[in-house]
């Protein structure tokens, strides 16, 4: 097995011991994002809608590393603090994908890496 790790300065650097993002037998397996706004490296949103569209941007900008964009996204899973917070990103999670969706679960969990409100993973093909 070929193993590739993909990082950009244009997505959050990790908080941890990982990788934005591992490229292996022709997926790509995106490390769950927060709404960290890679030029501050602060969590500027003040609000659940500007968290999810922090979050889909530094998914998408890893994507783009990668050399792929949201129609290769084969599955997400979405990491809520609250499932009352679930339509307001949900609506705001389908404005980045056009006609196919991804195969996706959504939990609510007891919290999330600095205090967050939603993390997003994923996985894609190419």
């Amino acid at each position: 097995m070929i193993k590739q790790i993909i990082n950009t300065d244009k997505a959050p650097a990790p908080i941890g011991p990982y990788n934005q993002s591992v490229r292996a037998n022709g997926f790509l397996f995106i490390s769950g994002q927060i709404a960290i706004d890679p030029a501050t490296g602060n969590i500027d949103a003040t609000d659940i809608e500007g968290e999810t569209h922090q979050v889909m941007k530094n998914l998408a900008a890893i994507l783009e590393t990668a050399g792929l964009d949201f129609s290769a996204v084969v599955k997400t899973t979405i990491f809520l603090s609250d499932m009352s917070l679930f339509a307001a990103v949900n609506g705001i999670y389908a404005e980045y994908f056009s006609g196919d969706h991804p195969a996706r679960e959504t939990v609510a969990v007891k919290g999330l890496p600095k205090a967050v409100n939603v993390e997003i993973s994923m996985i894609a093909v190419g």
